[in-house]
């Protein structure tokens, strides 16, 4: 696959808000004043991250993803969680962009990538981790950082098994990896697992309505007015296509095959000791905050911050989360050699 050199990634954008949104009125009188506002708004566009869109060509699947950052620069791979996509990145990741290189693929059901019919794809979370694994062949990545939420995190735990040496530092926002974090929410799906009775699966559809999609973004948020309806408009449509809901109640199912590899996982995190950094919407029902502390037991450079949000941290704490990744990165000293 072609590679993008660096400065393709920094690239004059137009910007939308015109010159007013730049400073106050009396900035722009006079003709010199014009200029200067017009340079101003040149340099600003001219420093803006460029994000691109990609498709590529794995197991025989269309597999998209948002591209961003210099290729030489540290790489960092953000894996989404249900029911979303890389969608849930798009403000992220031009925030990181100056810094490093960054990738958000789809999983296969999922945004932008194939969705082949269930009885004919096996939609697993070892799947998902071989294509995130053969995307980041194809990208030619050896080093990399994580960030992992809610199914990203068991996606990511399963390609750090496989390339244990690859992975240079962890960014787990929700994401589980011990039998604490299994919690009320929980239930239904251990009775699913101990029984895949027709009606154990038809009772898991309950959590693909658009009310439980839009209950996943708005539980435990104090000030609803800081998130974008759009996401969850646009998680329902992915969830609504027809065959949508076979493939996610076979992950439901598949998810089970986690719980057994949270002992790996734990390994993993004391033979390798990853640098951590856990940034969780405390208030998160699905993944509960009992989930963030044993990550202390095993991993000794681990740096926690519980956020006073819900399951979808990034949209109500997007820029805290930027500065701490950056901080936490740098202080950590993590490159691309």
């Amino acid at each position: 696959m072609a590679r993008i050199s660096r400065r393709n990634f920094l690239a004059s954008t137009t910007a939308t808000a015109g010159l007013a949104s730049l400073a106050p009125a009396r900035f722009f009188t006079g003709s010199k004043n014009l200029a200067k506002a017009a340079r101003l708004e040149e340099n600003t566009a001219a420093n803006q991250p460029v994000v691109r869109y990609h498709t590529a060509r794995i197991n025989d699947l269309d597999i998209f993803y948002r591209e961003a950052g210099s290729p030489d620069a540290p790489t960092i791979i953000l894996l989404h969680g249900f029911p979303t996509s890389s969608n849930m990145f798009r403000n992220l990741i031009p925030r990181l962009a100056d810094s490093y290189h960054v990738i958000a693929a789809d999983y296969p059901g999922y945004g932008q990538s194939s969705m082949p019919d269930h009885t004919k794809y096996q939609y697993s979370f070892a799947n998902m981790a071989d294509i995130i694994d053969k995307l980041a062949q194809q990208l030619k990545l050896t080093k990399y950082s994580l960030y992992v939420m809610d199914y990203g995190a068991p996606v990511g735990y399963r390609l750090a098994l496989l390339h244990p040496e690859r992975v240079q530092a962890l960014i787990v926002q929700n994401g589980n990896a011990y039998d604490e974090g299994l919690l009320k929410f929980w239930d239904q799906f251990r009775k699913y697992w101990n029984d895949r009775s027709a009606a154990n699966r038809e009772a898991m559809f309950d959590l693909l309505t658009l009310k439980s999609t839009r209950w996943q973004y708005e539980h435990g948020v104090s000030d609803l007015t800081l998130l974008d309806p759009t996401t969850w408009t646009l998680d329902q449509a992915g969830m609504d296509r027809p065959g949508n809901k076979d493939i996610q109640a076979d992950l439901f199912l598949d998810y089970g095959t986690n719980v057994p590899l949270y002992p790996s996982f734990q390994a993993f995190f004391r033979k390798y000791q990853p640098p951590t950094l856990i940034v969780w919407g405390k208030n998160d029902f699905i993944f509960p905050p009992e989930g963030a502390a044993p990550y202390t037991r095993d991993l000794k450079n681990v740096e926690t911050h519980l956020l006073d949000t819900g399951h979808f941290a990034l949209e109500t704490h997007g820029q805290e989360i930027s500065d701490r990744i950056h901080a936490f990165l740098a202080k950590n000293k993590i490159t691309n050699t």
